[in-house]
């Protein structure tokens, strides 16, 4: 029988965590840390990703956590991250593919995309997963254990109109999870995929409105705001030894927006 006492002790794990300079990758850093785990944080805003490592410095000590900044649709700056993750602590035990572009984008028809916007959230939100878990793979394998945490969004099952790049590139991400989870199971490493409902962080959203925001609490069955603590609470889980049969799903956390 497994014992489950100490699920969420991460303890000399070490966990790599894309666009983590702010908002949702923010929590998640300082939440692993706060677990035990000692924090890779991958920001392309250097100076963001240094103040939140000083956060969990000033909370935790030093040594538990980098900062490094890469741009994560960049494939030779992603594995220089890798490899200096694994400078710094040994290994790589859990990726979280969080950095994407959403909060600067605005809302507009579909055929009012530009081509260039369109490119620009592809190069992040699909190509950046692809090649975070490329880079992380081979040092995953080498211990048999690995836990990948593709973040996704609750707008694939909405089908949200006015954001058409978006929700195309975080359907993409479910169908990646999906196809890794075939190919890394037998190395002992799960691929999970979270869908976020509307989350409320410190990230400025110009484009909800008080309006938007009532009509959002009136879709969820929890009727509250979520924040980046419901998302860290799933994370933490789908991170921990207690997942290790948990892989190719991908789980809504959205206080019952959507029911898959």
């Amino acid at each position: 029988m497994m014992d489950t006492s100490n699920v969420n002790d991460f303890t000399n794990r070490v966990v790599l965590i894309t666009g983590a300079g702010q908002g949702i990758g923010r929590g998640f850093a300082k939440g692993f840390a706060r677990a035990g785990a000692r924090v890779a944080i991958v920001e392309l805003n250097e100076a963001k990703a240094r103040a939140v490592a000083a956060e969990i410095e000033a909370e935790h000590g030093e040594g538990v956590v980098i900062a490094i900044s890469a741009d994560v649709a960049d494939p030779s700056a992603v594995e220089a991250a890798v490899a200096d993750t694994v400078a710094a602590f040994g290994r790589v035990d859990i990726a979280i593919n969080n950095a994407a572009i959403f909060s600067t984008l605005k809302m507009r028809p579909f055929e009012e995309i530009p081509y260039e916007e369109w490119r620009d959230v592809m190069r992040v939100n699909v190509d950046g997963v692809m090649l975070v878990a490329k880079a992380c793979a081979p040092v995953m394998r080498k211990n048999r254990h690995g836990r990948i945490i593709n973040i996704s969004s609750g707008v694939v099952t909405l089908g949200r109109p006015h954001y058409l790049h978006y929700v195309a590139s975080k359907a993409a991400v479910v169908g990646m999870t999906r196809a890794m989870a075939r190919e890394l199971g037998a190395d002992g490493i799960t691929v999970n995929a979270l869908l976020p409902g509307a989350t409320f962080t410190e990230i400025e959203r110009e484009t909800v409105s008080p309006e938007q925001k009532s009509q959002i609490l009136a879709m969820q069955c929890i009727k509250r705001h979520e924040t980046a603590d419901d998302l860290l609470a799933a994370a933490l889980y789908l991170a921990s030894d207690g997942a290790e049969f948990v892989t190719g799903q991908s789980i809504a956390v959205d206080g019952g927006t959507t029911f898959r």
